[in-house]
């Protein structure tokens, strides 16, 4: 598996991956503006040519914000999601990030498994943030060092 910055040509692949993934995808729009953005990292997780997964981080240094992280179904449980979670890390900090915060579905156990053995902590909760079905979301912390 290789992990590199996101390109144009990478949108249909993300797009089936965010469909694949969530029950509100973003829009092809929201996509494309992140690619590129200067104020952002992101990242696409390839294997054998083919994009399996993406993670998408905002920048307002000195904090920023995991603003998206997927991976297709099938490439789910082989490590996709950490690797893409460390590269995004260690970018981040690069660029002089101290804090990550995120938003998570109450109910998304294993995303939140993910995030707390990257030393993520549970520090509020945002009630009803999600659609589709309706639910809290666990905002998450993690301290860079």
């Amino acid at each position: 598996m290789t992990l590199r910055d996101a390109v144009i040509g990478d949108i249909d692949a993300l797009m089936a991956i965010e469909r694949a993934s969530f029950s509100v995808p973003w829009s092809e729009g929201s996509v494309f503006r992140e690619i590129g953005a200067d104020d952002g990292i992101f990242l696409v997780a390839e294997r054998e040519s083919r994009v399996v997964g993406f993670a998408i981080a905002r920048l307002t240094v000195p904090d920023a914000e995991l603003l998206n992280l997927a991976v297709e179904p099938q490439s789910r449980g082989f490590g996709v999601a950490s690797e893409l979670l460390r590269e995004i890390l260690a970018r981040l900090e690069t660029r002089g990030v101290t804090a990550v915060y995120l938003e998570v579905r109450q109910s998304n156990d294993a995303a939140r498994r993910l995030y707390e053995r990257h030393a993520f902590e549970s520090v509020g909760r945002r009630r009803r943030y999600y659609d589709e079905p309706t639910e809290d979301a666990i905002v998450m912390r993690r301290e860079i060092l």
